[in-house]
């Protein structure tokens, strides 16, 4: 049997996640587009998960979505062309700057928050609550489990 086909009728650990990912990101916002954020895409969850209203350091946002400071100034600047978030000096720290969500971005957030709670309760309806609460509570420990960036090796 080739590797495709195997992998394709029983998919490893990391297929499953990026699978899971993807289609959670794509069913919000689909649906965000229906409340009128049809411009959002996938890739602004990066930002927009973590941010707070009163605003997020690049770096940080970075940190939490685990992607690197040059992807994520690029989504940046494509959420501020949108008009979803802006930027402003941080009070605590002049020469830094701070990631503020506009009041259009601020209504995406809320939508998405929102969003994801009917995909949660979705998911509930068809592996049934107590199953999908086992799932959730498993997905999480598994996450912890694993380093959050790649093993150090020497060479």
């Amino acid at each position: 049997m080739k590797r495709s086909t195997r992998k394709e009728q029983d998919p490893d650990l990391g297929i499953l996640a990026v699978q899971l990912s993807a289609r959670v990101q794509r069913e919000i916002f689909a649906r965000a587009a229906e409340h009128g954020f049809a411009d959002a895409r996938p890739r602004h969850g990066a930002v927009l998960a973590y941010l707070d209203a009163e605003g997020t350091r690049p770096s940080e946002l970075a940190r939490l979505a685990g992607r690197n400071k040059q992807t994520m100034g690029a989504i940046i600047d494509e959420l501020e062309r949108l008009g979803y978030v802006r930027r402003a000096p941080d009070p605590a720290d002049r020469r830094a700057k701070l990631i503020v969500p506009t009041d259009r971005g601020l209504a995406l957030m809320e939508a998405s928050d929102n969003l994801v709670s009917q995909i949660e309760q979705d998911l509930a309806g068809v592996l049934g609550d107590d199953t999908y609460r086992d799932f959730r509570a498993a997905l999480g420990r598994a996450t912890t489990s694993l380093p959050a960036s790649g093993h150090d090796t020497e060479s």
